[in-house]
C-alpha cells in the first residue's frame, strides 16, 4: 500500500510540474512577441537564456515519467495519465522553442524601423497563448468537451496567419531589392510560429480526449 501511495503522489507531483512547466511557456511566449513588439532586445535576449530552463525541466518530467512506469504496473488510468504527460511536455518544449525563435528575430531586427506597426502578430499571439493556456486548463479539469473547444479556436488563428501573409507577400513584392525584404520574411517566419504554436495547443487537447475518454482523435 505504500509503495501505491507513493506512487500516487509521485504522480501528482509530476502533473504538478508538468503545470509550471506550462506557466513559464506561457510567459515566454508573451515575452517574446512584446520584445518584437517593442524592438527589446534585452528581453528578447532574456527569452533566449529562459529556454534552458525549459529543456532541463522537459528532461526532468521525462526522467520521472520512466521512474514511475518502472515502480509498479500503473493502472489504466495512471497508464494514459503519464502517457499524455509525456506527450504535452514535447509540444510545450517545442512552443518555448518557437517563442525563442521569436527572441531572435528581435535581435536580426535591431536597430530597424519596422516596416509597419505589428497588429496582427500580437493578435495572433494572444489568441495562440490563450488556446496554450486554455488547453492546459482543459488538461487540469480533465475536461474533453472544453478541449474540442479550444482545439476549434485554432481556425481563427490559421485565419489571422493567412490574411499576414498574404499583406507580407505584397509588401515583398513592393520592397523586392531593397534592406526592408528581409524584415517581411522575419515577419513571415514569426507568425509561422505563432501559427505552430496553436497547432501545438491542438495537440495537447487532443492528449486531453485521450486521457478522458482512451480514445485517440485527431482536432486539427
Amino acid at each position: 500500500m505504500a509503495s501505491r501511495n507513493g506512487f500516487h503522489e509521485g504522480l501528482e507531483a509530476l502533473y504538478r510540474r508538468l503545470l509550471e512547466m506550462g506557466v513559464l511557456v506561457e510567459n515566454a511566449v508573451h515575452a517574446s512577441v512584446q520584445s518584437l513588439v517593442e524592438l527589446d532586445a534585452a528581453k528578447a535576449r532574456l527569452v533566449i537564456r529562459n529556454d534552458t530552463h525549459v529543456d532541463i525541466m522537459e528532461t526532468e518530467i521525462e526522467d520521472r515519467a520512466v521512474h514511475l512506469l518502472s515502480m509498479q504496473k500503473p493502472e489504466t488510468q495512471d497508464l494514459r495519465l503519464i502517457s499524455s504527460i509525456s506527450k504535452v511536455v514535447t509540444d510545450l518544449e517545442r512552443i518555448a522553442d518557437n517563442a525563442t525563435n521569436i527572441a531572435e528575430v528581435t535581435l536580426k531586427l535591431e536597430g530597424q524601423r519596422l516596416i509597419k506597426p505589428l497588429v496582427d502578430i500580437p493578435r495572433m499571439a494572444q489568441c495562440s497563448v490563450a488556446m496554450l493556456h486554455d488547453s492546459l486548463q482543459a488538461l487540469i479539469q480533465r475536461d474533453a468537451a472544453m478541449a474540442r473547444a479550444v482545439a476549434a479556436r485554432d481556425d481563427e488563428v490559421d485565419d489571422i496567419y493567412a490574411a499576414l501573409s498574404e499583406e507580407l507577400l505584397v509588401l515583398m513584392d513592393r520592397h523586392r531589392g531593397s534592406e526592408r525584404l528581409a524584415q517581411c520574411v522575419h515577419l513571415m517566419f514569426v507568425a509561422r510560429y505563432l501559427e505552430r504554436i496553436g497547432d501545438h495547443s491542438t495537440n495537447i487537447c487532443e492528449r486531453v480526449v485521450y486521457l478522458v475518454n482512451g480514445k485517440r482523435v485527431r482536432l486539427g
